[in-house]
């Protein structure tokens, strides 16, 4: 996917399913190598009908998806839905409201909100903003002061002498 892609390049982009799956691998694993979260073995194998891995190493939760030990974990709503939330959030330079996730997403407005709750938890994180795809790392969510308005305190007003304005130490 193109640095500079448009919502609607995003959504149609993750309406793929092997797009998602290929873009969390991916982000989870750069080296390419599927690793168990709970015991960090190799020797997994995709089970497509399910979209999950399993791994063969013996331990109590042999099965994990993409979702597994991310902010999308135990939620409902698919990657589908999730990573154009992402983009949407990290492309929009004066924030974004759960309203505006709503109508571009198609998801209900206490669906959006929810979205957006995980993603800014997330965000907050050192090691996850670490963890953005190198394409969104100039993308993610920062403080940007664009406009300033200042206006004088009343000690200031007081203080202008002939359109000169002496500042209080």
């Amino acid at each position: 996917m193109s640095d500079h892609a448009t919502l609607r390049d995003a959504i149609i982009y993750f309406a793929d399913f092997e797009h998602c799956r290929q873009f969390m691998i991916d982000l989870r694993w750069p080296d390419g190598k599927v690793k168990c979260p709970t015991c960090g073995a190799e020797k997994v194998t995709y089970l497509a009908k399910r979209r999950v891995w399993k791994c063969y190493t013996g331990h109590t939760s042999p099965t994990f998806s993409l979702k597994t030990g991310t902010i999308f974990e135990d939620s409902p709503i698919a990657l589908e839905k999730w990573l154009p939330g992402v983009w949407m959030l990290l492309n929009c330079k004066n924030g974004i409201s759960s309203y505006e996730i709503h109508r571009g997403l198609g998801v209900t407005q206490k669906t959006a909100w929810f979205m957006l709750h995980r993603i800014r938890l997330a965000s907050q994180n050192k090691d996850v903003q670490q963890a953005w795809p190198v394409k969104w790392r100039s993308m993610k969510p920062s403080l940007e002061v664009r406009r300033a308005i200042c206006t004088p305190t009343k000690e200031q007003r007081r203080s202008t002498d002939a359109g000169r304005t002496v500042r209080p130490s």
